[in-house]
């Protein structure tokens, strides 16, 4: 991994109200203030930020205020903004698309705005969206998960590119990690396996808010940085999860239906690069893994490993959708009991380890997708050599903590 970090940002974080407090400041002894969005501070200021401007925003369902009410329905409604168009990511701006899909270009029938999908655009193409959609400010305003393979972050990274191309000004609106920000973990992704699901080489649990990844992707990875201002939250804590918030829980996708989700995602999605099923189908999507064939064994060696906060139950589920739809599996169903000891990651690496000594059916993808989501070939050809947990889990020790250090240069909160 080459990471060189720039002199210089070009980030500004909004002027027209306070700035978030520096990282390292501690908190005043006893005092927690209500979490406020980047869009609570952005209204509450007039929406200072945008006046004069024709603006266009980057969002989905999970671009709510506190009373869920969508934020393009209360911004169109408001005469202090001139929002004249929205543009969809992976799934679509009211969420109407499944994995792998999205809603096209389209007119909003609550607001009549136009719609403008970004899905799989990138580069020049996306630019010329951009241009086309006739805003001279781009506004960015989606729930992340916290992990490196969900894609939300790569349409961040890919506007951002597209907004400098096109000559437009960017402003993201911040919202919580739902699963912390205490730190990273896992691989690095090896730029030779950039793609959708990892443009650029951070950690696969980045431990990072949209806002300071748009400030990591501004300084580290864009050819040129594109003007980006920055709307931080206030009352967010690194160590926070998201029930902390007070926010109300909105799925960013249709397989992320709560916070529990989003604390095993980073972890359990790896299994979407083998042969047995991730839970899609479900009503426990990512929690509950498995396949034809395999009984209580994987759940005994999964214990016996003896992770940090998390046990595991032997489960039967039938998906109604994906791999194995219809039909009656084996496996197991993770519970987190201690979030705070939890390795999403770590257990992951478990229970692939395990899922591969128990069950003689274990395959990679045909495609070694295992390989796009873990950032190189590694994770697959130790578990394929026979590595134990431990040994693959400490493989990527050295570019982790080199990450680590880039990634505090960017960081907003305490």
């Amino acid at each position: 991994m080459h990471l060189s970090r720039r002199t210089l940002l070009a980030t500004a974080t909004m002027a027209a109200v306070p700035a978030a407090p520096d990282h390292h400041a501690p908190a005043a002894p006893g005092h927690r203030a209500r979490l406020r969005t980047g869009f609570e501070r952005l209204a509450a200021d007039g929406y200072a930020l945008l006046k004069g401007r024709t603006t266009g925003i980057v969002t989905n369902p999970t671009g709510i205020t506190r009373d869920v009410r969508h934020i393009v329905d209360v911004m169109h409604d408001d005469p202090r903004v001139r929002l004249t168009a929205v543009f969809g990511p992976e799934h679509g701006f009211r969420g109407t698309a499944q994995a792998g899909g999205s809603e096209g270009r389209y007119d909003d029938p609550a607001t009549g705005l136009p719609v403008y999908d970004t899905y799989l655009k990138s580069g020049q193409a996306l630019a010329d969206v951009f241009t086309a959609s006739g805003v001279d400010t781009i506004v960015f305003d989606i729930q992340d998960v916290g992990a490196r393979f969900y894609t939300y972050i790569w349409t961040l990274y890919d506007c951002m590119e597209a907004a400098q191309l096109a000559g437009k000004r960017f402003v993201v609106l911040d919202r919580p990690n739902p699963v912390t920000g205490r730190q990273a973990q896992g691989p690095v992704l090896h730029k030779e396996f950039a793609s959708f699901v990892g443009r650029q080489p951070i950690a696969q649990e980045h431990g990072m808010t949209v806002a300071e990844l748009a400030r990591l992707f501004n300084g580290e990875f864009l050819a040129e940085p594109v003007p980006l201002e920055t709307v931080p939250m206030t009352g967010w804590r690194r160590t926070d999860f998201y029930d902390a918030s007070g926010l109300p829980w909105v799925p960013p996708s249709p397989n992320m239906p709560t916070a529990d989700t989003a604390l095993v995602y980073s972890g359990t999605c790896m299994f979407e690069g083998t042969n047995l099923s991730e839970g899609r189908g479900t009503t426990r999507p990512f929690e509950l893994l498995g396949a034809e064939g395999i009984d209580g064994r994987w759940a005994a060696a999964a214990n016996e490993l003896g992770l940090p906060g998390v046990r595991f139950r032997e489960a039967y589920f039938a998906p109604t959708f994906s791999k194995f739809e219809g039909r009656t599996v084996g496996g197991v169903q993770i519970h987190v009991h201690d979030r705070a000891a939890y390795d999403p990651v770590r257990t992951g690496i478990g229970l692939l380890v395990t899922a591969k000594k128990v069950w003689d059916g274990f395959a990679w993808r045909s495609d070694d997708w295992i390989d796009k989501l873990t950032g190189s070939t590694r994770v697959r050809t130790m578990i394929d050599a026979g590595a134990g947990t431990d040994e693959v889990a400490g493989s990527w020790r050295e570019e982790l903590a080199a990450f680590r250090r880039i990634r505090e240069e960017y960081l907003l909160y305490g």
